[in-house]
């Protein structure tokens, strides 16, 4: 059983879908409920899940639909449609196209292009970067998480490593650990900023908006390290190095500083004109170079990812409006 699943407040046994299961209704439970009924005669699976299954039509009582309130005495015949919930049937190969940058027998680096999630989750369960991991190479599937040790935002491209075995996932995330990992990403923020610096501030779950993160006093360390590159009239275009890695990290630094990135649907300016930047329909955020030390051999290796089309387009917009 996966972390996911252990994570999973409704989880209980896992079903596929198959032929009808039919059950009859025993003596002693006359009396009941037919929800609490059928929790005493199917305990491997919740009752959110059995309740769930009620609303969707796949529980009939004497081939009629079920009513969960529905009192019974014994003898009914239930015939029950069990079907997975979709965090249980996640973890499937997909043919999905990967943009390799590096494969050996150890690591797997990617370009992981922006909308791609990596990680099946809420609302995602199928069409993420580990479906396509498990259909690129199988043996994955033998390694917690399809060997994915660190991530991306669904809407944030460029480079990924992934281990190809227990041993360098277990390398990989001593490094990360160790915070030797070097990522380094580009991204175009609102505003002019004046200089290169240095955000030093604790990352937590947003206090009143729990979907989103914050910085708040209490939070996990979090330092992001930003270089100017260059500057247009209403953005400027980052540098950012990473010393640690919390969710949305670069994304929450940069709007505290009051530069938050272009695009962002969650941290960015909530009204703005129709401009070239607020038309841009994601955070324009690339993570472009990656290295590390290869855990297998122990040589240096790095790698760099060209800008996605779009934001590379982005940029040359913004230079034909200020020539």
């Amino acid at each position: 059983m996966n972390s996911l699943q252990r994570k999973r407040a409704d989880y209980s046994a896992k079903a596929s879908a198959g032929p009808a299961r039919v059950l009859e209704i025993p003596a002693d439970c006359a009396g009941l409920r037919l929800d609490q009924a059928l929790a005493r005669l199917l305990p491997e699976h919740s009752r959110s899940r059995l309740a769930a299954w009620v609303r969707q039509g796949k529980v009939s009582l004497d081939d009629t639909p079920a009513d969960a309130k529905r009192k019974v005495w014994g003898g009914e015949r239930i015939t029950l449609e069990e079907e997975a919930l979709p965090e249980e049937t996640a973890q499937q190969p997909e043919d999905i196209p990967l943009a390799i940058v590096h494969e050996d027998a150890h690591v797997l680096v990617i370009d992981k292009p922006a909308g791609l999630v990596v990680h099946p989750g809420s609302g995602n369960w199928q069409g993420t970067l580990l479906n396509a991991l498990l259909h690129h190479a199988p043996q994955l599937a033998g390694i917690p998480r399809a060997g994915i040790v660190h991530r991306l935002d669904k809407d944030t491209s460029g480079l990924l490593v992934v281990a190809k075995s227990l041993e360098a996932q277990t390398d990989l995330v001593r490094q990360l650990q160790a915070r030797t990992v070097k990522r380094h990403y580009l991204a175009l923020a609102h505003g002019r900023v004046a200089r290169n610096g240095v955000v030093d501030a604790p990352i937590g779950r947003h206090p009143v908006q729990r979907t989103k993160m914050a910085v708040v006093g209490g939070g996990r360390a979090a330092r992001t390290h930003y270089h100017v590159l260059e500057r247009f009239a209403r953005a400027t275009l980052l540098e950012c190095a990473l010393e640690t890695g919390r969710t949305h990290q670069i994304r929450v630094h940069m709007a505290d500083i009051g530069h938050p990135l272009v695009g962002d649907p969650v941290y960015g300016p909530r009204k703005a004109a129709q401009t070239l930047l607020s038309a841009f329909p994601r955070q324009a955020l690339h993570a472009w170079r990656l290295a590390l030390v290869h855990p297998a051999t122990r040589s240096e290796m790095g790698w760099e990812a060209p800008l996605p089309e779009d934001f590379a387009a982005l940029l040359e917009s913004l230079r034909a409006e200020a020539a």
